[in-house]
């Protein structure tokens, strides 16, 4: 009879906790290392007291619970111009976000981080420094002998993981659904249905960044390639990234459950809709603001922002929400609801 009782209260239980929403902070880009030309009053802030602030409007936010953190990347700035070290930004993070929010992380590397782990065509300070990507990596996959930025290697070691939440099938990508990285997605898709909807995140956005292939710049000014993705570049024009969007367009044509799409690196708030380079796709896009390099918070720092994504189990639905942190109060901005039907 007990044990019928306890059978009972636990499918309660699990009935109850699949039907509850799941809410997601989903920020990206922070940077450590760099300044603020201005916040809240000063002048060249640094990023640690700009995150610490970002940190506390996690805490506050006015959600009933907070269940999970998504980082895409860029946790470190590039060792440029006597930018501190990789080291010295990853223990700021690791002390400011994992220590300081006792909320379960999901992190993905930035260009920034993965240049300063293999080396950039201008002068770094040390010329590589991996603890970001170690720690990353760490992170994520819990080795038993954790890395260390002299054992961690980026050829071998890329980050692509996936989780599954609420029903949901989130996807995490190592900068960009690049050839390479497709090859491991596809495998990934056969862990799930075809009916289940998926999520994907990267640092970049669809489009991507014709500078993060690899390549020689032939003594072009135009594009230094970073050599970030296993891919070669091969548009020509430095500009576009056509012929490599083509394989992921594929991908998507064939996986009508990816529902969503979302992105750093751009450094703004935008929902937006990729429609592919021929215009037959319509894929909702979340690209997520940078507390320290806005296009838009950098100049008005009301505009710093952070979004909030919601799934509902129970209603099979997905809400996004911007939020405005720095303003006072802080509030919600734009928002949007997609069916994961």
């Amino acid at each position: 009879m007990i044990r019928l009782i306890f059978l009972f209260s636990f499918l309660a239980w699990a009935t109850a906790t699949q039907s509850q929403e799941i809410n997601i902070a989903f920020i990206s880009d922070v940077h450590y290392g760099i300044k603020r030309a201005h916040f809240r009053g000063e002048d060249f802030v640094d990023a640690q007291t700009v995150n610490k602030a970002m940190v506390n409007a996690i805490k506050a936010l006015p959600v009933q619970h907070l269940d999970y953190i998504i980082l895409t990347g860029d946790i470190a700035n590039r060792e440029e111009m006597g930018i501190q070290s990789a080291t010295e930004s990853w223990n700021q993070f690791s002390r400011d976000y994992i220590r300081g929010l006792p909320i379960p992380f999901f992190l993905l590397p930035g260009n920034h981080d993965v240049s300063n782990a293999i080396g950039f065509y201008k002068p770094m300070e040390p010329k590589t420094d991996a603890s970001s990507m170690a720690g990353i990596y760490n992170s994520v996959f819990h080795p038993k002998i954790p890395k260390t930025k002299q054992t961690y290697h980026y050829k071998t070691d890329k980050i692509n993981y996936s989780k599954n939440i609420g029903g949901v099938h989130l996807m995490f990508v190592n900068i960009w659904p690049d050839s390479a990285n497709l090859v491991w997605m596809e495998m990934d898709m056969k862990k799930v249905t075809a009916t289940t909807p998926v999520l994907i995140f990267a640092h970049d956005p669809p489009e991507s960044d014709p500078k993060h292939f690899s390549g020689n710049t032939n003594g072009s000014t135009e594009c230094h390639f970073e050599n970030l993705l296993d891919e070669q570049y091969k548009d020509g024009d430095c500009k576009t990234t056509v012929t490599e969007q083509r394989r992921l367009c594929d991908f998507l044509s064939r996986h009508n459950n990816v529902k969503a799409y979302f992105h750093g690196h751009s450094n703004y708030t935008e929902f937006s809709t990729y429609k592919g380079i021929d215009g037959s796709l319509s894929l909702p896009v979340f690209r997520v603001d940078s507390p320290m390099k806005g296009k838009f918070s950098s100049v008005d720092e009301s505009l710093l922002a952070f979004d909030i994504i919601t799934i509902n189990p129970k209603t099979r639905q997905l809400r996004v929400r911007e939020y405005l942190w720095n303003k006072n109060p802080a509030v919600w901005g734009q928002e949007t609801t997609i069916s994961l039907k």
